[in-house]
């Protein structure tokens, strides 16, 4: 009678079964019975075993472009991302992890299998390592790899990153200055490239603004921050270092975000260009008979609302111009006298449209071109009333003969081919 076959099982495959069953075992014990010392050993040997499976598993994924092409995944990190439900961000420097492992650092892979080296002590190495250049020395790249696993045993990953950086100094001084002036001037056209500004609307009044900047503009935009929020400055009033409720002191990161607000609203509209045909400001409505009421509330030519007494509180800042419907106005007719409209007519043209008036456009005022609606050069006059905000492709269209325009009821113009 013939035995079945049994099938092998991969080491990988043990592994995983073997610390799934340890884990299970581990359940449910305390902690708190553990002794100081037994404590102490214990974090730092999870620590080193969390290394050693991080290395693992970026050593698996390096080898994965099978598990990715078989669901049409981008990539095995997009994929883990999904699977494991990791942020995409975390899937993609694992990949990157890996593969640099795999291809190029046998000495720094070698160290995160044992433990050595922690994941995020790997990663900052292996990045320091792709900025180092191929020449002069072929045998470079070796030994700057062994020199900074080998400092991995004393210094975490933040003066990694800073002994990266300068590892030329130390075994190869000759060429250092030379390589660190070519390093500087690549990364800083890299940062020019990839520099970035984004925003998420987190709800309840607050927006998430993060911001990849090169080091120039974040070092002088820090330098700012950092003289709002020095404890030298507690005469600042619109500092606010402790809390009203419990007295304690405020976390630096919320004083510097109190720095940052108070930064932007003394910007002076003249340090910045124009916008949209006037100087960059946000302008603020109020209701001229709500405005002595705190339950008025205002708008932002930005379309946000905030309390009247925020809006009461910035009118008197440069770089923010309040406009109280019913008061007194700037004349917004000039009829025959000038072609433009000036500044003060583009304003209200702005808090008029709010976005391109062309039906379906959502293009901002900011970003649109006032138009004569009776062409200046046929008799028509300049004025808010005559006037209409287009963004630069309806703009053309309003001008191009071979289309019509017809005003809708809600204000917005309907653009046709004509036939």
């Amino acid at each position: 009678m013939s035995q079945a076959a049994i099938p092998l099982e991969h080491p990988i495959e043990r592994c995983v079964s073997a610390i799934g069953a340890a884990l299970d075992d581990a359940a449910g014990s305390q902690a708190t019975y553990l002794p100081t010392s037994a404590k102490r050993r214990a974090l730092v040997d999870l620590s080193r075993q969390i290394a050693r499976l991080e290395g693992l598993r970026a050593s698996v994924l390096a080898a994965s472009a099978d598990v990715a092409d078989e669901v049409s995944a981008r990539n095995p990190g997009a994929w883990l991302a999904h699977a494991a439900r990791l942020e995409r961000s975390d899937g993609r420097r694992l990949q990157r992890l890996g593969e640099a492992l795999d291809e190029r650092y046998d000495v720094l892979a070698s160290a995160l299998a044992v433990g050595d080296v922690s994941r995020a002590q790997a990663e900052v190495i292996a990045t320091a390592l792709d900025a180092l250049p191929s020449d002069p020395d072929p045998s470079l790249l070796g030994r700057a790899e062994a020199h900074l696993v080998e400092q991995a045993a004393d210094f975490g990953p933040r003066e990694l990153r800073t002994l990266g950086q300068r590892v030329l100094e130390v075994l190869a001084p000759e060429v250092a200055e030379e390589i660190e002036r070519q390093a500087i001037e690549r990364g800083e056209r890299r940062a020019c490239r990839l520099m970035r500004v984004t925003r998420r609307d987190l709800g309840d009044g607050l927006v998430r603004i993060t911001a990849d900047l090169p080091v120039l503009h974040a070092d002088l935009l820090y330098t700012q921050l950092h003289a709002y929020a020095s404890p030298r400055r507690d005469h600042l009033e619109n500092i606010d270092r402790r809390d009203p409720t419990t007295g304690e002191r405020l976390p630096y990161s919320l004083l510097l975000a109190q720095g940052f607000c108070s930064l932007l609203e003394r910007l002076p509209s003249t340090a910045s260009p124009a916008h949209g045909g006037v100087a960059a400001t946000v302008v603020v409505t109020l209701d001229h008979d709500k405005l002595t009421t705190d339950l008025a509330t205002a708008g932002l030519s930005t379309g946000t609302r905030i309390s009247a007494g925020e809006a009461r509180r910035l009118a008197c800042n440069t770089g923010i111009i309040p406009v109280v419907l019913g008061g007194g106005s700037r004349p917004l007719d000039v009829g025959r006298k000038k072609r433009f409209h000036d500044s003060a007519m583009r304003l209200a043209m702005g808090l008029r449209d709010q976005t391109c008036r062309a039906e379906g456009c959502d293009i901002p005022a900011d970003w649109c071109e006032a138009h004569h609606l009776t062409p200046w050069s046929k008799g028509g006059g300049t004025s808010v009333d005559e006037g209409v905000l287009y963004c630069g492709w309806h703009h053309h269209r309003a001008h191009d003969p071979r289309y019509d325009m017809k005003r809708l009821p809600n204000g917005d113009y309907r653009f046709h081919r004509r036939t």
